[in-house]
């Protein structure tokens, strides 16, 4: 497959809507749901004579994220009004940060099991706090094409954390998505859930050209907007791309010939549409708000902050690989499933002394149950210690893994202990001494079997182990194989 003749450069924007009770700058509720426009008061509603006043966790809840996000926290910072009239921002601006931001100079590391890219640092260039806008509801099925506002989200506490535009394809941007969103799900920070808007994503895109002169020009920045899952993320960045470098080949239109455009992905026709020409910072009329104080943060304070941050999944990968042996996707299966996963693990592993089995039995059926189930692990019935002594039985030779997945799914079933699920299903523990007698018997009455095997053919075994399952359902294959070689080889 040949290189495309240009280069895609991306950056985006991303709005993470912090876990607090309350809003950014007044004590409305944050929830999500409510009947429209009943979560509002004189502040969020900009009504003259209500002043704002700083929720402190909200700003709290981001220096542990830009801590997480390798970012720079200045001593100071302040607020600013940024102004633009629209139906959903009632106040005519916007609560926000400029060229003072509470963080900035960070990175995030991505990788790709799956070698679709070569691991790397995308620069974040700062994570600043701001308020939400309301919410515009587009009607236009009826056929009357009104539009009602929903004042419930304004003030809202948004994190904005802004990219450097280093990725260079849709799947580095999906990584990035990915590895974000798991962070600050490891944070707590944050529920990111895109269907309620909880996490929003803007994409920045445009191509760098190759000419035969070896000349690179850089097209029109267009930013992507209205992408409500990673999925459409990776379409809409396809899709771009590809009507970028169309649209470069009719015009030949540079960087700065035509202005900054902003375009809406359309999930159902797979293709973006314009919306309005993008505004630059200049048109926002930025200036300190003359009703919040600025925000002091001691390097002491940053410091205990940092202490806070639990172990991170970039971190946590490299433990499962170092100390528990598991292999680089096992581990990144496990970690990409959140920290309580992360923890059944590790209590599976201490408790069986066997990680290879925990990690597998994670990956494999204790994964596959929440899926199909849609649980979360909070609803999984069966706990690391009960599961931990299913797997000892495995190890011991009281079952195999075939005989193991039974109890499992009894264990499932009847919400009941590893002991009792065998007990139900009749499984026993063969006696050594009985199992031997056994495997004697069929190895004497099979004379073609020893022939095969003494002229080399170890796999001829395999029919008597069937035999013997026969005679006694609760024989271990691999015990049975195994006496009946040391038999036949005695011979």
């Amino acid at each position: 497959m040949t290189n495309p003749p240009y280069d895609v450069i991306i950056g985006l924007e991303v709005h993470v809507q912090l876990r607090t009770n309350t809003k950014l700058f007044c004590r409305c509720r944050t929830e999500f749901g409510n009947p429209p426009n009943t979560l509002t008061c004189p502040v969020c509603l900009g009504l003259p004579g209500a002043l704002p006043v700083m929720n402190r966790k909200a700003y709290e809840l981001s220096v542990k994220t830009a801590l997480a996000l390798n970012c720079n926290i200045p001593n100071f910072t302040k607020w600013d009004r940024k102004q633009y009239y629209y139906p959903d921002l009632p106040k005519g601006y916007q609560i926000s940060q400029f060229d003072l931001p509470m963080s900035e100079n960070g990175h995030l590391a991505i990788s790709s099991p799956d070698g679709e890219f070569e691991d790397k640092n995308v620069g974040i260039i700062r994570a600043h706090l701001e308020e939400d806008a309301g919410k515009s509801m587009h009607d236009e099925v009826q056929g009357l094409a009104d539009t009602r506002i929903d004042l419930n989200r304004t003030g809202t506490p948004l994190l904005e954390i802004v990219s450097e535009p280093d990725m260079r394809s849709a799947e580095e941007a999906r990584a990035y998505l990915q590895e974000l969103r798991l962070l600050l799900t490891y944070l707590d920070v944050s529920d990111c859930n895109m269907q309620e808007g909880s996490l929003r994503v803007d994409a920045n895109v445009n191509l760098h050209v190759h000419t035969e002169t070896d000349e690179k020009i850089a097209t029109p920045i267009v930013e992507v907007k209205n992408m409500n899952s990673f999925r459409a993320v990776e379409r809409a960045l396809h899709y771009e791309v590809k009507r970028q470098y169309e649209i470069w080949q009719e015009t030949g239109n540079r960087i700065g010939d035509v202005p900054k455009q902003t375009r809406g992905w359309d999930d159902n026709a797979q293709l973006t549409r314009a919306q309005r020409e993008k505004e630059e910072s200049s048109d926002y009329r930025y200036f300190p708000d003359p009703d919040l104080v600025p925000v002091t943060i001691t390097n002491e304070q940053i410091e205990a902050f940092q202490r806070q941050i639990p172990e991170l999944p970039a971190a946590l990968r490299e433990k499962l690989v170092d100390e528990f042996s598991l292999t680089p996707y096992t581990a990144d299966v496990i970690v990409n499933q959140g920290p309580e996963v992360v923890t059944y693990f590790q209590s599976l592993a201490e408790h069986t002394g066997d990680a290879k089995q925990a990690g597998n039995w994670v990956q494999g059926e204790v994964l596959r149950v929440l899926k199909e189930e849609d649980w979360e692990l909070s609803e999984f019935p069966i706990s690391a210690e009960d599961l931990a002594d299913l797997l000892k039985a495995i190890q011991q030779g009281e079952l195999n893994n075939s005989r193991g997945k039974e109890v499992f799914a009894e264990m499932l079933s009847a919400d009941t202990s590893a002991a009792d699920a065998m007990a139900a299903l009749g499984i026993e523990k063969v006696d050594d001494s009985a199992l031997e007698d056994l495997c004697r018997e069929i190895v004497m009455a099979n004379p073609k079997v020893i022939d095969d095997v003494q002229s080399g053919n170890e796999k001829a075994v395999g029919a008597l182990i069937g035999q013997a399952k026969q005679k006694n359902p609760n024989v271990n294959p691999g015990q049975v194989r195994q006496i009946c070689l040391d038999i036949i080889n005695a011979l």
